[in-house]
């Protein structure tokens, strides 16, 4: 079962490096530092939070981030985030650098002892090259990257039946998990609905721009022999099982597991 007693808050994720951890340190031999892959719509962040409950690690995801930059005052906005909304605002995708500069502002985070489970990136070959770099210069070493793998059809079927509350970001779909009451949360009562980037229209500019610069990352990692693949088909539980079952087999992932009794 999980490590952890208190479910990682992430803000000082969310929010930049003055926001306050509650995450307990943890013997470096036990965290865990995952790397997920995948293409919109294969379910990495419910089974990041999976991992999050089993194996303790903080779930980072770089969208949290973005969505989160809406909410938060225009004064405690950081340089990389306030240039991160305006690209967002023109329905442009937020480049390299900027993206890379957030993620350094948040470099405590991938240090931290308790471990980390990142979620949306790194996206493109570039990206990969500077964090391995990062992670180099602290003696960091990834146990694993997951690509989850889906086909085309049954992503774009996810996609545009997802739901997303506006409060707690949980998320539902409208045929294959419903909510108990249609259009509200059944966690907190908040409205849920379609985001933007998951409507019909949406949907194939997202795949386009995935296989075009994250796909070449399979390539990347599976020759640093750190890839792991797991099919993302069936439902969230039958994917944590492969997702286990696979670190279990991998190289460093099997003897920590075991160790652990994870």
């Amino acid at each position: 079962m999980s490590r952890a007693q208190t479910k990682p808050d992430r803000m000082a994720w969310i929010k930049g490096p003055n926001a306050p951890c509650n995450v307990e340190p943890e013997r470096p031999d036990r965290a865990w530092r995952l790397i997920l892959l995948g293409a919109p719509g294969v379910g990495k962040g419910t089974q990041a939070d999976l991992l999050v409950e089993r194996l303790g690690a903080c779930h980072l995801s770089t969208g949290d981030v973005f969505r989160a930059a809406k909410c938060i005052p225009e004064c405690n906005r950081s340089p990389a985030m306030a240039g991160a909304l305006d690209y967002m605002k023109r329905g442009e995708l937020v480049p390299d650098h900027v993206v890379l500069q957030i993620i350094k502002e948040r470099i405590g985070c991938l240090r931290c002892r308790g471990g980390f489970i990142l979620d949306g990136f790194p996206r493109t070959v570039g990206q990969a090259e500077v964090l391995q770099m990062f992670l180099r210069a602290y003696d960091i070493i990834p146990d694993a990257v997951i690509n989850y793998t889906l086909p085309t059809l049954e992503v774009i079927g996810r996609l545009s039946g997802r739901l997303t509350c506006g409060n707690c970001k949980a998320v539902f779909h409208a045929t294959t998990a419903p909510p108990k009451k249609a259009g509200v949360c059944d966690h907190c009562g908040g409205v849920l609905a379609q985001r933007e980037d998951d409507r019909p229209e949406a949907i194939g500019v997202r795949l386009e721009a995935y296989h075009k610069s994250t796909s070449p990352l399979i390539d990347y990692y599976n020759k640093l022999n750190l890839l792991i693949s797991v099919d993302a088909s069936g439902t969230p539980d039958d994917v944590f099982r492969r997702t286990i079952e696979a670190l279990r087999t991998s190289t460093r992932g099997g003897h920590r597991l075991a160790a652990a009794g994870a």
